[in-house]
């Protein structure tokens, strides 16, 4: 048996599924294609921002480059909204693998050159992303359904760990062997590669160009006046987007500084991401999407106890309990507003239609969230010894629990209600 076949049967087929909890095989492959992704971006991600904080040792540099990322990534998505609907989401997902190998090998090309010209790369890496997260949201939505894509985001997260767990480590074990920042630029070529792999694989996923091409993003106003859930929905995303914002290049370089090696910080990436695979698997094991509010509750109250050691001081043992309970809450409250969301798009007009709108408007406002806060930190915090940088990031966690708010509480429909009070006499 081929190890692909092995990987498929395990996955869709698992020991006490049930089927309509099973996942089909276009599934599977784009588990299989967003695993080589991962991989090549836990690689080149996480120590671009190290590349840049080696390069210039300036907090303001990474902050300023990681707001033009998230600034022009909304309108990438918004671009690749028009043409997953004109032509098909699978384009816009191809051309974001592309784009984004395309980045990591001009950063192996430019090198220390990287840190002149950060705005530029900062642009082309949001345009990148947003291309890539447009289809694969939307290819997320079309492989699930409303059964099993709460156990199809919690593998997804399974997938983006484990690819998390290898890539960080191979990374800091490559970096340390070279000598300078040649390690750096091996690391970005590498993943350059993985792209050019997830992107071959892509092929089998089947086209599936929308009957429907009219591209309504203009009627997203309308809509949120209408819809009040939905963007009740989009305002969550807002809010996580405040936490998330931070966390995208924060925690690396406090656990750089206080482990001074980049093979330290792989290797705690890895034992950060086996946390995060094992909540995974217990959520697609045993998490229900009519307990969104609990859970979101939940890893708020865990978020913020994380945070807080911080406000004692920012220290190897702080960062260490703060990220241990970041990667443990971070998978449930993901996953559980994704879910929650992707059913808040089956139910607005036009049956489905407006999904890719959605998508967009997802990113818009989560991008939103992450903006504030990011620029929010580096007018407060000038280096990482600023007592405000602390107080930024509890704050920022205080506010997730809005979230709990924002989202309504699902009840269990009356079919499964009644299945389970027979099984029950």
């Amino acid at each position: 048996m081929q190890p692909s076949t092995r990987f498929r049967l395990n996955f869709s087929r698992g020991t006490g599924i049930e089927p309509q909890y099973r996942l089909n095989n276009e599934a599977i492959t784009a588990l299989f294609v967003h695993g080589c992704f991962q991989f090549g971006a836990s690689m080149s991600g996480l120590f671009l921002n190290l590349y840049l904080w080696r390069l210039t040792q300036d907090l303001t540099v990474n902050g300023t480059y990681n707001i033009v990322v998230y600034l022009f990534t909304p309108l990438a998505f918004a671009a690749g909204g028009w043409i997953a609907k004109r032509k098909d989401r699978m384009v816009t997902y191809r051309l974001g693998i592309a784009t984004i190998a395309v980045f990591y090998l001009l950063v192996v090309i430019a090198q220390e050159k990287v840190a002149e010209y950060y705005i530029l790369f900062a642009i082309f890496n949001g345009i990148a992303g947003g291309f890539y997260w447009t289809g694969y949201l939307v290819l997320m939505y079309d492989v699930s359904n409303e059964s099993n894509r709460l156990r199809f985001l919690a593998i997804n997260m399974v997938v983006f760990s484990t690819a998390g767990l290898i890539g960080p480590a191979l990374a800091g074990f490559i970096i340390q062997m070279n000598e300078g920042l040649q390690g750096y630029i091996l690391t970005f070529l590498i993943a350059s590669i993985m792209f050019v792999v997830a992107a071959i694989v892509s092929f089998r996923i089947k086209a599936s160009p929308s009957h429907h091409k009219a591209y309504h993003l203009r009627l997203m106003g309308l809509l949120m006046r209408k819809e009040r859930l939905w963007l009740q929905g989009l305002i969550a995303f807002f809010v996580m987007g405040l936490f998330q914002g931070i966390m995208l290049f924060l925690p690396n370089i406090l656990l750089l500084q206080t482990v001074g090696r980049e093979d330290w910080v792989g290797y705690l990436g890895v034992f950060f991401s086996s946390l995060t695979v094992i909540t995974g698997y217990i959520i697609s094991k045993k998490a229900k999407k009519e307990q969104a509010r609990k859970y979101v509750l939940m890893t708020s109250t865990g978020v913020l106890i994380g945070a807080s050691f911080l406000l004692f001081e920012v220290h190897l043992w702080t960062v260490m309990l703060f990220m241990i309970m970041f990667s443990i809450c971070n998978p449930l409250v993901g996953n559980s507003l994704t879910s929650y969301y992707y059913r808040l798009i089956g139910k607005l007009p036009l049956k489905g239609q407006l999904r890719v709108e959605s998508v967009v408007m997802r990113e818009a406002f989560l991008n939103a969230g992450r903006v504030v806060s990011i620029t929010l930190l580096i007018v407060l915090s000038k280096d990482l010894d600023s007592v405000w940088l602390p107080i930024v990031l509890v704050s920022m966690a205080v506010l997730q629990y809005a979230m709990y708010w924002l989202i309504r509480e699902e009840s269990e429909p009356k079919s499964n209600q009644v299945r389970t009070r027979r099984k029950s006499m």
